[in-house]
């Protein structure tokens, strides 16, 4: 799929993004991510921290949206960006986007494994040369992701996000869970 690279930025967009809700059993523990795309050989990648402010950012643009649907509005979590941060480094790192991590299957043992116990996780990902707000606003107008950002139980959000090893393209993750 490195032929996916060379398209323009907005074909480049709807190509690669992903939405997975975990309220069913993980489809990557079963080796069949239907998202899973190689996009770059694996190299060295630009591993970031999400900053609070980042956080707090991406809960108020997923907030907007619930609010919209009449839910409940979801609260930054610092240790699911630190989830979706290792996650978004990992595909980074791997050249390759995808829910199922080099050691986990999906969002929910990476989520279980940070101590965070949850009822219910789902996950966006998403690579490309986005900022933030663009990928935001590209999950918001996807009917999976947006999907995703309206579980009703949902309660919690992290975002992440790394560069690639081509330094340009960048590797997004968000996670929506909440606790038992």
């Amino acid at each position: 799929m490195t032929r996916s690279i060379q398209l323009s930025a907005a074909a480049l967009l709807c190509v690669l993004m992903a939405g997975c809700a975990q309220t069913t059993p993980d489809i990557a523990a079963r080796g069949d991510d239907p998202h899973a795309m190689q996009l770059m050989p694996a190299g060295k990648a630009t591993c970031l921290s999400t900053s609070s402010s980042q956080n707090g950012h991406g809960a108020s643009a997923t907030n907007a949206v619930r609010r919209s649907a009449g839910l409940a509005p979801v609260q930054p979590d610092p240790v699911l960006a630190r989830v979706a941060a290792q996650h978004a480094c990992d595909m980074a790192q791997r050249g390759r986007m995808t829910h199922a991590g080099s050691r986990t299957s999906g969002p929910g043992p990476r989520v279980k494994a940070a101590g965070y116990a949850p009822s219910v996780t789902a996950e966006n990902i998403a690579a490309g040369p986005f900022s933030q707000d663009r990928v935001l606003a590209e999950w918001n107008a996807s009917g999976g992701h947006r999907a995703n950002m309206l579980i009703p139980q949902v309660r919690d959000y992290g975002i992440g996000q790394a560069i690639g090893p081509d330094g340009r393209t960048r590797f997004w993750a968000a996670v929506y869970a909440a606790p038992k």
